[in-house]
């Protein structure tokens, strides 16, 4: 299982999951279970996916229409691995969860790397996303809830393994 933390901290809240995985890194995880910051390399974070990962879980900013510093648990099926209107599916500085997912499909045809059987998403709504460094005071907030949210979907994903 790999917990990847997405985000660029030069634009606030954005920092979300980087934050989140870095916090996590500091704590006991379950055997197989690896926490990344994967910042902003999401072509990085594809390639290493694609060299075996059974459950891929998220972390980022995510807009889902609720109040900044709301926490989501999404787990993503097979029909939404597409890459936003508009995104080329190969751009290293537009590297979202869903473009990353896209990618894994066009990237898995070429090498004959297996894609995870299960992908989540765990986000946070932003306050700010400007160019500044520090997460607003909801999101700031929001990060332990987010470690306790992955760490409890790692042991459900465990006991039911």
């Amino acid at each position: 299982m790999l917990v990847a933390g997405i985000g660029n901290i030069f634009l606030r809240d954005d920092g979300f999951g980087v934050e989140v995985v870095q916090r996590l890194a500091k704590r006991s995880l379950p055997p197989g279970v690896e926490a990344v910051d994967v910042g902003v390399r999401g072509v990085h974070l594809a390639y290493q996916v694609l060299d075996g990962c059974g459950v891929l879980v998220l972390v980022d900013a995510v807009h889902r229409g609720g109040e900044p510093g709301t926490v989501h648990l999404i787990e993503v099926g097979a029909d939404d691995r597409v890459a936003p209107e508009g995104v080329p599916v190969i751009d290293g500085h537009h590297m979202s969860p869903d473009t990353v997912l896209a990618l894994l499909d066009t990237l898995s045809e070429g090498t004959g790397g297996s894609r995870p059987r299960r992908v989540f998403v765990v986000g946070c709504e932003p306050a700010a996303l400007d160019e500044g460094i520090g997460l607003s005071a909801p999101v700031a907030a929001a990060v332990d809830d987010a470690c306790e949210l992955v760490l409890r979907l790692l042991d459900e994903l465990e006991a039911t393994c």
